[in-house]
């Protein structure tokens, strides 16, 4: 499509990240403009301290508990204030200061994201407030204007969402369909002649990690959004019932995993395979345009020749049929069957989501039967969590500790070289110290990148700009910019963040090549000491972290089996269970694939069982889809089977599998290795059946024996693993 680069700028435009940076931006640079007016433009720049340290903790989720948690950092923020400004002119009190301050608030992560970034906002104030010498007096008026800043961003923040009380969600919702898309594109590339097999499956098991971190981010500002849940308007009900279908479809996108290597052998010089490509892409361009639609309160629109192009791809099946067995395997014809169906039902539930945009139908939308309060996770704060991690074994406790230590370190070296900014050395510090050594390096490495960067390219308007309306001009850009991207892309925040802390400082007459210079030793500095104390001093490896992750995928994997089977054997199913069960694996395996890269990341001598562990995470996968597909041949198609029992018995099989691979990774499983497949007497007959008369019963059981297969490796992959210890 030529118009997707305009598109994607669009889409950011439109996003919550931009909407967001615009927030912070008006939040932040208000005071300061007001109050330079009547000559109090310090007092300004202390109101804007105030608003951005409560931004950071107003990300996307329900109201009230973005509101609740900003009016515990406005008070948290002020009392720190007064304590740090008070004691600051003692070094061995202050380093004190410093060292408990920092410990106590990175615990604060053991109780989620959000409080997390509760912590991470009165550190950022604390670490400025460290050199800012002066009265008591002052000290009161300094904290009791970073109160009001904060209060004064904090109802900005609450004004916009009674404005617009569904636009987060529809954000939210909205780049989760981008996602959705992205994955599919990279479904799409399997159809390809030459294709990469292993690199795509790489950046497919990324996507999927993204869209289900987008996913879970949309059931927490959905389900958790009083309006939408409990008020039940038109709105509200369109925004959950795209939401479900859009899960729904994620699944059916899920199934349609094959054996591409052989359908490229068999097909290619038939040339059909990349007719499944062409439309494939263009239903990722509908969820494009659904996604946009979301946004804009536009009507998205499907493609007219999807239909054309679907019965033409029939078409061109049943000619292949037609050559007979001579030249294409019977399986292969199913499979391109199989397939076909599948993105028939897809391109049918995208035509359900698109008619709800229609006012007529969105009014008809009925509640869902899902009790939507199982799907968010509830995070207790509960003091005995914080007592049970106060020992070596808890990897927030370690964190938490070096971070404490580092900042010590930074604190020292930041007095012995006698910056005019030496603050400097611990925000880096602060913001590039992570619990884990691979991101504590990756963020390392874009503050490294952006700082650098930023600082030329700030020097360099410096230099050719002088007017100063163009640089007040350009200062709001890269502020935007700045603040848009501290979410989506940390090296590009930083990148934007350094020109517009020099212009600022420029505004302020306090010099800019000096500057300059000094945040670039400054961040060096910072980020050799953070990053040498994550290698050194207490380290979390993700290895620790493996058995975990791990059981709880084949946990997940299981329990979704499980579910899956109760659709064919059963004749009441909770539907509940089944979606909670199909959310926890797409959770869990997005978790072990997230493990799996960061452990990339790590030294050589930390990486265990490499190879193991992507057959690992490869044979989750492939079981995920394949379990999906099963659940879609009873769910869409009523596939159906005549030998129950026989299938009851690999069922059976297939759950002492995959619980006997959890116990493997638990303990030492002496004399069971001679655990075997069951076989199906008449799987050849079926086979040959489903060639002739394509009988359903062949296609299920076929694929009944593909999951005991995938589960029966994934029991003898667990046999060489031994993370026991970990």
């Amino acid at each position: 499509m030529l118009n997707r680069p305009i598109r994607n700028t669009q889409d950011f435009l439109l996003s919550n990240y931009f909407v967001e940076g615009l927030r912070i931006t008006f939040g932040v640079i208000c005071p300061p403009l007001i109050l330079a007016h009547f000559g109090m433009l310090q007092y300004g720049m202390t109101l804007s301290l105030g608003a951005i340290c409560v931004s950071i903790v107003d990300t996307p989720g329900p109201m009230h508990h973005r509101r609740n948690a900003m009016l515990i950092t406005i008070a948290l923020l002020f009392i720190v204030s007064i304590i740090v400004g008070l004691t600051n002119k003692n070094i061995i009190f202050t380093g004190l200061i410093l060292v408990i301050f920092s410990f106590i608030f990175s615990m604060f992560l053991l109780f989620g994201n959000r409080a997390s970034a509760i912590g991470v906002a009165v550190l950022l104030v604390m670490v400025l407030s460290i050199d800012d010498i002066r009265p008591w007096n002052e000290v009161l008026l300094s904290a009791g204007l970073v109160l009001c800043g904060g209060v004064w961003y904090a109802i900005l923040s609450y004004a916009i969402y009674r404005i617009r009380p569904y636009r987060l969600a529809q954000q939210v919702l909205s780049d989760s369909i981008l996602q959705v898309a992205e994955f599919l594109r990279a479904k799409a590339k399997f159809y390809e002649e030459k294709v990469n097999y292993d690199k795509n499956f790489k950046a497919l098991v990324q996507l999927q990690v993204d869209v289900s971190q987008k996913q879970d981010e949309v059931r927490e500002v959905l389900f958790r959004t009083r309006e939408i849940v409990k008020e039940s308007t038109p709105q509200g009900r369109f925004l959950l019932v795209v939401f479900t279908d859009m899960v729904d479809l994620f699944e059916q996108v899920m199934s349609t995993y094959y054996n591409y290597k052989q359908l490229h052998d068999q097909f290619d010089q038939a040339g059909i395979l990349y007719r499944y490509k062409l439309i494939i892409n263009k239903i990722s361009y509908a969820l494009d345009d659904i996604a946009f639609a979301l946004k804009t309160g536009g009507t998205p629109i499907i493609s007219n020749t999807l239909d054309k192009d679907l019965l033409s791809l029939k078409d061109e099946i049943g000619k292949l049929e037609q050559t007979g067995s001579v030249q294409y395997n019977a399986l292969g014809i199913i499979a391109l069957k199989n397939i076909e169906v599948n993105i028939e039902n897809i391109v049918q539930r995208v035509k359900n989501i698109v008619s709800y945009f229609n006012k007529k139908e969105r009014n008809k939308i009925k509640n869902g039967d899902v009790d939507v309060a199982k799907f968010v996770n509830k995070q207790q704060i509960d003091l005995k969590i914080l007592v049970d991690n106060l020992n070596f074994k808890s990897a927030v406790f370690r964190h938490s500790l070096r971070v404490s230590i580092v900042m010590l370190v930074g604190y020292i070296a930041a007095k012995s070289l006698a910056f005019s900014h030496s603050y400097w050395i611990l925000l880096t510090i602060l913001v590039i110290s992570k619990p884990g050594f691979s991101l504590t390096k990756e963020r390392n490495y874009h503050r490294i990148i952006g700082t650098v960067i930023g600082a030329f390219i700030g020097m360099g308007i410096l230099h050719f700009v002088s007017d100063k309306n163009t640089l007040f001009f350009i200062l709001i850009i890269f502020m935007i910019g700045a603040y848009s991207f501290q979410r989506k892309n940390y090296v590009i925040s930083v990148l934007f963040m350094t020109p517009y802390i020099l212009i600022m400082f420029d505004f302020l007459g306090l010099g800019t090549m000096a500057v300059a210079r000094e945040r670039i030793y400054d961040t060096l500095i910072g980020s050799g000491i953070a990053f040498t104390a994550s290698y050194l001093l207490f380290p979390n490896w993700e290895k620790e972290k493996l058995k975990e992750a791990m059981v709880n995928t084949l946990k997940s994997n299981a329990e979704y089996f499980k579910q899956v089977i109760r659709l064919y054997f059963e004749d009441e199913n909770d539907i509940t269970s089944y979606k909670l069960a199909r959310k926890d694996i797409f959770i869990n395996s997005s978790n072990l694939s997230s493990l799996f890269q960061r452990m990339f990341s790590e030294p050589k001598s930390k990486q265990i069982y490499i190879k193991e562990l992507h057959q690992f995470t490869v044979l989750n996968h492939l079981l995920t889809s394949y379990v999906a597909s099963l659940a879609l041949y009873i769910k869409e198609h009523n596939f159906i089977s005549v030998n129950p029992d026989s299938l009851k018995l690999i069922a059976e099989h297939t759950a002492f599998l995959l619980n006997s691979s959890v116990d493997n990774l638990f303990y030492d499983k002496e004399g069971v290795n001679n655990v075997q497949l069951i076989h199906r007497k008449s799987k050849e007959e079926n086979v040959l059946h489903a060639d002739i008369q394509e009988n359903t019963t062949a296609i299920i059981e076929e694929h009944f024996d593909l999951i005991q297969k995938v589960a029966y490796d994934i029991y003898k992959i667990t046999e060489k693993i031994n993370v026991k210890n970990f």
